[in-house]
Formats: C-alpha cells, structure tokens, sequence
C-alpha cells in the first residue's frame, strides 16, 4: 500500500518536474535563439553611417545593395529564421518531453517509436522536395543569397524580388509578371544587386576609322560623365576603354566599361551611350551599321547598286 501511495504522489511530481525543466530550456532556447539571431543580422552600424557602396571591400553582414530596403531585409531574414529554430528547438522538447513523459507511466516506447518511424518514413517520401524548399529556402536566407529588392536572374524568371518564403520566392518580371519559384527547385542564382556592377558598351565603328581617335573620343566621354554631378555617385570608378573587343565582318567593334553601384549599370549605360553617339558625331565618327546593295533591274538596263540600312 505505502509503495503504490509513493508511486500515486512520485509519478506526478516527476513527470511536473520534467514538463517545468522543458519549459525553462525551451525559454532559455528561444531567448538565446533571439539574441544570436539579433546580433549576427544587424549591421556593423547605423543604416545613417553604414559603409559606402564605393567600399572595394565586401560588407560582412549587409551587401551593398540599395540601403533603403536594408531594414526590411534585416527584419524578415530575422524573423523567418528565429521562427524556424525556435519551431525546431519547440518540436525536439515537446518529442522529449512526451517520451520521458509515457516512460513515467509505464508505456512502453518500442513499438511507439517503431510506429513512428515507419509513419515518418512514408511522409517522408511523399513530403521530400516540400522538405528541399524549406531547407532551401533556409539556407538562402541565411546565406542572404539575394532579398527583398534585388534584381535576379534564377533562369527562366528575371525580375525584382518581392518576396522570400520558406517555400516560396517571388520575382517580378520586367514585363509586370509574378513568377513563384519553389526554393527547392533554384539551382544557381545571379544577383545584379551584391556589391557591385558594371555598365559594358559596346561600340561599332567603321573599318576605316581612326581607331586612336576612337579610343580618345571615348575616354574624353567618359571623363566627362565621370565628373557629372548626376552620374558621378553612381560610378566607383574611371570608365575605361577597354579597346578593340572584336572583328566583325561589318566594322570593328570597341568597348568601354565601368563599375557601377548595384542596379545602376542599366541607368550608366544608357547615358554612355547617348553621350558616345553624341561625340563620335561631332568628331566625324560614323557608327558602323550594316549594309546590303539592291541591283534594280528592268527588262533591258540594269540600274546602279542602290546601298540601304540592313
């Protein structure tokens, strides 16, 4: 009698002294979860004083990508990612406690966990690439493959990220389209937004052009867009005229180049190529374009070649 009168009181006691152990550990997880999560994702300093994107270095928390979108990037990547441990370290104290729990009462756990297995091997199997979304889609939020605001090319889809999931990213297309794009299912990525980018053009010209006067006439136009007040925050540095980039059949072909801050390579391009095909007019310059030659004929001349634009 006195021995069931002990296991009547010890039992529960126990088994209230493991459910109150788990609940400090999962409060004690979730706080240090918060705090490391905390730290990692906030920047070296202020977003005010945050490091220039003319930096040649690389920022080890937050890329040089636009500083405006920094905050929301900090805030979802943090909260998707404390939401996933602290739903992980939730799962493994509440199987612990549960386990210990029915060892208490006298339950035997072999055929339970037995059960358990096969149960979750079939889910599993069903379950196994929404499992690869989720652990892919962890991991780049992690990593901080790309965020919110980051102009990417994931293959078919290439666009502005609205939005990143555990499951799901979504990208709008230049056209206005919303692509949603399982994690599991991105094999590389190409981010236009990280650190830095750089504004190419190439310029056709004419066989017989003065290729000295050429090469000239571009590092004079890029000085000059270097020194605009409009475009000089964009450029992290000289434009630079790389030379001849090839030999076409039609004309010869020279490029000019230049770092540029992310998402303003596009805006950089443009402006060099109207400030170039403004120069090379006023130098004499013609850019090359292809030609074709049409012969009229008629039933008893033939007329001279007339040469038109291809």
């Amino acid at each position: 009698m006195q021995e069931h009168t002990a296991d009547l009181v010890g039992i529960p006691l126990r088994i209230v002294l493991i459910i109150a152990v788990l609940v400090v550990i999962r409060w004690v997880a979730r706080r240090a979860i918060s705090r490391i999560v905390q730290h990692v994702l906030q920047p070296a300093a202020d977003d005010s004083a945050a490091q220039s994107p003319r930096s040649s270095g690389r920022g080890p928390l937050v890329l040089h990508r636009d500083r405006s979108r920094a905050p929301q990037r900090r805030e979802q990547r943090a909260r998707t990612i404390g939401a996933v441990l602290s739903s992980a370290v939730t799962i493994i104290l509440s199987l612990l406690g549960v386990a210990m729990v029915l060892d208490q009462v006298g339950i035997a756990l072999g055929p339970l966990l037995a059960s358990a297995g096969v149960v979750g091997l079939a889910i599993g199997f069903g379950a196994q690439s929404l499992v690869a979304d989720y652990l892919s889609g962890l991991l780049i939020m992690i990593e901080d493959q790309y965020g919110v605001g980051d102009s990417v090319d994931l293959g078919e889809a290439v666009g502005e990220v609205e939005h990143i999931g555990l499951r799901l990213t979504h990208v709008r297309d230049l056209n206005g389209g919303l692509w949603h794009i399982r994690n599991g299912e991105i094999l590389r990525v190409r981010n236009d937004s990280q650190d830095w980018a750089r504004a190419v053009l190439d310029v056709p010209v004419a066989y017989e052009a003065d290729l000295d006067v050429v090469h000239r006439v571009l590092a004079d136009t890029g000085k000059a867009l270097r020194q605009d007040q409009a475009f000089t925050d964009m450029l992290l540095e000289e434009p630079a005229v790389w030379g001849v980039q090839s030999l076409d059949a039609d004309g010869v072909v020279v490029r000019i180049a230049v770092k540029t801050v992310p998402l303003q390579q596009w805006a950089v391009t443009r402006e060099l190529r109207r400030r170039v095909k403004t120069a090379l007019d006023e130098a004499g310059i013609d850019i090359h374009f292809p030609q074709r030659t049409i012969r009229l004929r008629t039933d008893d001349t033939d007329h001279d070649p007339v040469p038109t634009r291809g």
